[in-house]
């Protein structure tokens, strides 16, 4: 019985670990189509798993960034889209998706928990003081304060008619100050870009949206095309600059797909929306 359980404990380990670094495979994948039929599949694959290593950091973080991404690309994008036409239809899928990056959000609190024991309930009480018990001592605390922080952002953004959500967006700035504080230039910009996207839901003002534009485009060398997508939709729409939204978008579209293979999802992903947004700019700027 002993030899079984460790056998089965090795097998676990191992395609865990092949699921945790499973997300490459899908995001250098140029079929956004084809991932939304499999993504689900892998997620579920890992749910189980953790249900056998509930604390498996590996796993955590995986299930944490493919939630946000299936949650965002195949369900909030798609609801956006919708409530032209169908608001029911759209406020069902904005549930949905708000419910999954609240899951997500569960699974990075739960990684960063087993760090740092206790700061789960701390950063209700007072965000501020608990990120600053995350040191930086190894690489991944920034990757778990991001995952935390973009998951509750997309959760309250889906929600935002819920002010009990809403109040927690100091949880998200807090945590994403100090992600740039302990390492701005993580993941090739990836912090500057949430400071942007996450704009809209904070008082923060334009100048230094702007900064951390700049700063996005700079470390991540122009070639994520979501940067100008979320310039745009946090800048230019509540402006009410048109022509600044048309060439942002356009931008976006100039960036080449298969030149930059791993991030060939979410640029294609990123493009398709900025194509349904020009098709209806219409509806986002007054004559």
């Amino acid at each position: 019985m002993l030899a079984a359980c460790s056998i089965q404990q090795m097998a676990i380990n191992s395609l865990g670990g092949v699921l945790a670094e499973g997300n490459a495979v899908f995001e250098s994948d140029n079929d956004p189509a084809f991932i939304a039929e499999a993504l689900p599949f892998s997620l579920k694959l890992i749910d189980a798993l953790l249900n056998e290593q509930p604390d498996n950091q590996d796993l955590l973080l995986a299930a944490a960034s493919g939630y946000v991404f299936y949650s965002y690309a195949y369900l909030d994008i798609v609801a956006e889209e919708l409530s032209l036409d169908d608001i029911d239809a759209a406020r069902e899928l904005r549930a949905r998706a708000r419910n999954l990056f609240l899951r997500a959000h569960d699974y990075a609190s739960r990684a960063l928990q087993a760090s740092y024991p206790g700061i789960r309930s701390a950063l209700l009480e007072d965000p501020e003081s608990a990120v600053q018990t995350v040191t930086g001592r190894t690489s991944r605390d920034v990757e778990m304060l991001y995952w935390n922080a973009v998951s509750l952002s997309l959760a309250i953004s889906s929600s935002r008619n819920d002010p009990p959500l809403l109040a927690r967006m100091a949880e998200v700035e807090a945590q994403l100050d100090r992600a740039l504080e302990l390492d701005e230039s993580w993941s090739e910009g990836a912090l500057h870009e949430l400071a942007v996207s996450a704009a809209e839901l904070t008082n923060i003002d334009t100048a230094t949206v702007a900064g951390h534009y700049k700063r996005a485009l700079d470390l991540s060398g122009g070639k994520r095309a979501s940067v100008y997508i979320s310039y745009a939709k946090s800048t230019a729409v509540p402006q009410q600059d048109r022509n600044g939204f048309v060439d942002l978008l356009e931008q976006a579209l100039a960036v080449d797909v298969e030149r930059y293979p791993a991030m060939r999802l979410v640029n294609a992903v990123a493009q398709d929306r900025a194509i349904w947004l020009l098709d209806n700019i219409d509806e986002l700027f007054l004559e």
